[in-house]
């Protein structure tokens, strides 16, 4: 039996609730792996709050938070090609297993091995935010010197974008509350602060002409104020807000598959997708890793270290 964190119906923090359950057994196309680190992530939040189309594998409840971890596998299920036994490995858990927990079962055609260099911890913040800033940024396909602004810079994905735009040499524009600032800055960011000035006006005092691209993390209200700012509506790329296309933008194209994830390591290995780690929890106190995501609080890449 294996300690795991998870909730046993939908609904809000208060169906959170730790669990022990056997390991996990891996099914066709699945590893299962001993868990060194999970990444939190809002979507994980979302998928307790209610049931998301294709994520929770149908499997039963009690159900495990997370969706993506570094560990090291510890068996494989049928038609499993490219990874081994003992393998260190970083991945989705695109089936439902969960990664709060002490193992877990991976998504083998999601799962890629870690290479030598990059530790798990770094490892484990790669398939949400670090494939997502490669994915919105091949998707802009700026050219150097071209302009972006990161709507919404503070969190692990916006940092992982802007990080990695002014790797592209790109001139990078973050807006965030006060609390971002520091962490948008050290990565290379010019900061709009949302709360202490008009982010529409401040930020096209700095960009007069208009952004080459947009990437938006905020949606809502905050993604129709920065709209307008986009040279080219068409270069206004969503991460969250399916609406976009009403603006005339687009949601981003997400690829999840090992060689992305494999790439991802590179460039972490390079220092061109350096994830901002601001919080390392125990297993012990993942309601508080994750309530400080779910709260909009957390600046940067908070992560579980389980082993």
């Amino acid at each position: 039996m294996g300690k795991a964190w998870g909730f046993g119906r939908h609904g809000g923090p208060e169906v959170q609730e730790f669990f022990d359950r056997p390991d996990p057994v891996p099914g066709r196309g699945e590893v299962l792996i001993r868990v060194d680190v999970a990444g939190v992530n809002p979507l994980d939040h979302l998928l307790r709050s209610g049931p998301v189309d294709g994520l929770d594998g149908g499997r039963p409840f009690p159900r495990v938070l997370g969706m993506e971890a570094a560990g090291t596998v510890l068996a494989l299920g049928e038609d499993v090609n490219g990874l081994e036994v003992g393998d260190a490995v970083f991945g989705f858990a695109l089936t439902g297993g969960g990664t709060y927990a002490e193992t877990t079962v991976l998504s083998a055609p999601h799962t890629a091995r870690i290479p030598e260099g990059l530790s798990a911890t770094v490892a484990a913040t790669l398939p949400v935010a670090g494939t997502t800033a490669v994915d919105v940024l091949d998707q802009l396909g700026l050219p150097a010197g071209a302009t972006v602004l990161v709507n919404g810079v503070g969190g692990g994905v916006g940092l992982a974008v802007a990080r990695l735009a002014v790797g592209r040499g790109l001139r990078v524009i973050g807006t965030g509350s006060t609390a971002k600032r520091e962490h948008a800055e050290a990565v290379g960011a010019r900061f709009v602060d949302y709360t202490a000035e008009d982010v529409a006006a401040a930020a096209r005092a700095l960009v007069p002409d208009g952004f080459d691209g947009i990437v938006d993390l905020a949606g809502g209200s905050s993604l129709r104020t920065v709209a307008p700012l986009a040279r080219d509506p068409r270069n206004v790329i969503a991460v969250g807000d399916m609406s976009v296309p009403d603006l005339g933008g687009r949601f981003v194209e997400r690829r999840v598959d090992r060689e992305n994830l494999e790439r991802s390591a590179r460039l972490a290995l390079d220092g061109l997708l350096a994830p901002v780690i601001t919080a390392v929890h125990p297993l012990s106190d993942a309601p508080a890793a994750l309530a400080a995501v779910e709260n909009g609080h957390a600046s940067g890449k908070i992560v579980i270290s389980v082993a």
